[in-house]
């Protein structure tokens, strides 16, 4: 028994020698042509070309459009402030009013105001009253001051003439110093009485002011964010009395990029899309000059129409602005594709009937697909498998109409 492994092995050898050694040989034994299989096996094998849908793709002049997301704004906003101390003795007005510019929106509990005004306005009278009499006593301090003059002077010729004593010019002369300083205190004695006049008119003009406070108005027209101060409520300087907005026109407002700040200018017509799909349209009215210090984007505000107050603040809205005509492709957005260095861009089909990899640059998107440049003015695109293919990988095409 030990001899049949031996022999077995000893027939298998020799069977694997004839095949692969003696192959031609056993071949002719055997009665088979050997020569079919030598031609097979110089032949060269086929290329095996993967099936793709490529679609012919002519460049259009497009308006060009740069999308950036954002909210919407008031076009005003202001948090109106109690500037004195005072109980508020008004109904207040509640959040959502419609109010014009002026209208009263808290009133305040006078207090002694009103006694004060009384009594500056008292004051301002009697000061004024004083007035003519202040001028009445310079006016007669001015004449005699003129006289005790005339009366040096003749006094001095008598004395030269030998005709009056050098002790009557002395009089004469102290009665000119007297006349002088009784002008000067007649001068000072007007001055404190238009000092006091001012003094008074101060204290008048304060007392309104204060009294003017008492009425806070509403700065603009609008509506209200708020509901104003309660009746009763104390309000100390700097209180919130309520918050008004202006609706109308509304801003919408979003941060552009620095790669794509040339393409937005001032006045430029612009649209947007709010989150309940309504579209808008209106004009940029202001691009920031200076970056965000943490996103290095610049604020750009667009001004919208909103006169029934539909629109409201803080809503998502998606802005498109207008820009440049530029020459792009319209693709469908299944065609676009990344390399192996993570760029944007799609497969072509080249002339030599192989893929290659072209990058676009995304100019906007549409119901009917991506509006794309970096192309050529014509290119076949790859539609249908381009994420099956790589750069120089063969290709079995079959085109399709744009839009099918």
């Amino acid at each position: 028994m030990r001899w049949i492994p031996v022999i077995t092995a000893s027939l298998v050898t020799l069977a694997l020698y004839l095949l692969i050694m003696e192959r031609e040989r056993v071949m002719a034994f055997a009665g088979a042509d050997p020569q079919p299989q030598a031609e097979a096996a110089a032949m060269p094998e086929t290329v095996r070309r993967v099936p793709v849908v490529v679609q012919r793709s002519v460049a259009q002049q497009v308006e060009g459009a740069v999308l950036v997301r954002g909210e919407t704004e008031p076009a005003r906003q202001v948090e109106v402030r109690a500037e004195t101390t005072g109980r508020v003795i008004s109904e207040p007005l509640r959040k959502g009013a419609k109010v014009a510019a002026g209208d009263v929106l808290c009133r305040l509990d006078p207090g002694t105001r009103e006694a004060s005004r009384a009594q500056a306005l008292a004051t301002l009278a009697e000061a004024r009253v004083r007035l003519p009499e202040a001028r009445a006593g310079v006016t007669q301090a001015e004449a005699q001051l003129e006289e005790a003059k005339i009366n040096d002077r003749a006094a001095r010729r008598l004395a030269d003439s030998g005709f009056a004593s050098d002790t009557r010019v002395a009089a004469t002369t102290s009665a000119v110093s007297t006349a002088e300083a009784g002008l000067a205190s007649a001068k000072a004695g007007l001055e404190a009485a238009q000092t006091a006049i001012r003094t008074a008119e101060a204290q008048v003009a304060a007392a309104e002011t204060e009294i003017g406070r008492l009425t806070i108005q509403a700065p603009f027209s609008g509506m209200l964010d708020s509901d104003a101060a309660e009746l009763g409520a104390l309000l100390q300087p700097g209180s919130l009395c309520a918050t008004v907005i202006q609706l109308d026109p509304i801003h919408l407002v979003g941060y552009v990029p620095e790669t794509k700040l040339d393409f937005v200018k001032e006045g430029a017509v612009a649209g947007g899309r709010l989150s309940t799909g309504r579209e808008v349209r209106g004009k940029v009215g202001f691009v920031a000059r200076t970056a965000d210090e943490a996103t290095r984007t610049f604020r750009v505000e667009v001004e919208i129409g909103n006169a029934d107050g539909a629109i409201r603040a803080g809503e998502t809205v998606e802005i498109g602005i207008a820009s440049p005509a530029q020459t792009a492709h319209l693709l469908p957005q299944s065609a676009l594709t990344l390399d192996n260095d993570g760029r944007l861009g799609v497969r072509l089909a080249g002339a030599g009937g192989t893929a290659e990899f072209a990058p676009v640059r995304l100019l906007r998107d549409s119901v009917d697909g991506v509006w794309v440049t970096g192309l050529p003015p014509t290119a076949d695109v790859i539609v249908v498998g381009q994420d099956f293919v790589t750069d120089g990988v063969p290709l079995e095409v079959t085109y399709r109409e744009a839009g099918q």
